[in-house]
């Protein structure tokens, strides 16, 4: 019995062996370099935007998609002029190749490397509904990358960039300076609550971000220059709280379209308010090494692709 348990034993073992130089040199036949580009495809949908994660060209993303749909002899992506989508095959492997990745970026990093963490400033108005999405695909594109992130008024983001205790931050654009890559423009609304009712003869009540908000700044510069008189009702830590106070009924807020919640209602026209200017969004950033480069040409482009900002 020991010897047939023994030989079982050796005949389990060369399978095992087998099988795993099977995958093993299937995973060194796929270029790895393509799994990246389909998973920033899959991630922000898009080639361009891909493209610009990757600092390469969009044809090279094509190129590199193609070439991984070859050799796994399926379709992993559905191209159309508006829309770039995962197939079923796609959705298949698209945790497949994040295992993949993250198993490589484990294998080569140096064991005594040191945590790399990145100070990260996000102004409140920007940041929005899609920001845990943001984050999720900067993790994803470097899980070792701690992440250090701060969210203020983009003002104070600003002045602790300039002193060096943030290592990058994305803002709206000081009128004063012209450094920065642009990465969109943001369009603002009047918004408030689907029951609050404007009292005619009465001020416009506003809530608002603390005085050195820049767009509470630019919504009460737009009101005084129209000859509308306001007071603020409401003047909150964060957007949490302002949409809260909207949510209450306590007056109107200049919000960015794209951040203002599912339900609240422009009130612009109806009240004759003035329109918003619209506004730069811009990343400043001191970092140099390839890592966090790399995971800021990321998030640039996935804040891009968020918005639906392609060419």
């Amino acid at each position: 019995m020991r010897g047939l348990y023994a030989a079982a034993k050796n005949y389990i073992m060369l399978f095992i062996y087998i099988s795993m130089m099977m995958v093993l040199n299937d995973m060194r036949t796929i270029d790895i370099d393509a799994v990246l580009a389909f998973i920033l495809v899959a991630d922000l949908g898009s080639f361009t935007r891909a493209a610009e994660a990757s600092g390469t060209t969009q044809s090279a993303i094509s190129l590199k998609l193609k070439r991984l749909e070859a050799h796994l002899g399926r379709r992993l992506v559905e191209r159309n002029p508006r829309l770039v989508r995962l197939s079923p095959q796609g959705e298949v492997f698209l945790p497949r190749a994040r295992d993949l990745l993250a198993a490589m970026q484990r294998a080569i990093a140096p064991t005594d490397e040191p945590i790399r963490r990145l100070l990260l400033g996000i102004s409140d108005h920007v940041a929005g509904p899609e920001f845990p999405v943001l984050l999720g695909r900067l993790a994803a594109h470097d899980p070792g990358l701690a992440m250090e992130v701060r969210i203020d008024t983009s003002r104070k983001l600003v002045e602790d960039f300039d002193e060096g205790q943030l290592e990058a931050i994305v803002v709206r654009r000081h009128e004063q300076r012209r450094d920065g890559e642009s990465l969109f423009h943001d369009a603002f609304g009047w918004f408030a609550a689907p029951t609050w009712r404007h009292q005619p003869g009465q001020p416009v009540p506003l809530v608002t971000l603390s005085t050195r908000c820049g767009v509470r700044a630019s919504a009460l510069r737009a009101l005084d220059t129209a000859g509308i008189p306001w007071r603020e009702s409401f003047v909150g830590g964060g957007t949490a709280a302002v949409t809260a106070a909207v949510t209450a009924g306590l007056g109107i807020a200049p919000l960015a379209r794209r951040i203002a919640p599912s339900g609240f209602i422009d009130v612009e026209q109806g009240l004759g308010l003035p329109p918003l200017p619209l506004s730069d969004v811009v990343l400043y950033s001191r970092v140099s090494d390839p890592r966090s480069t790399a995971s800021l040409k990321t998030l640039a482009a996935a804040f891009r692709a968020s918005i639906g900002n392609r060419p």
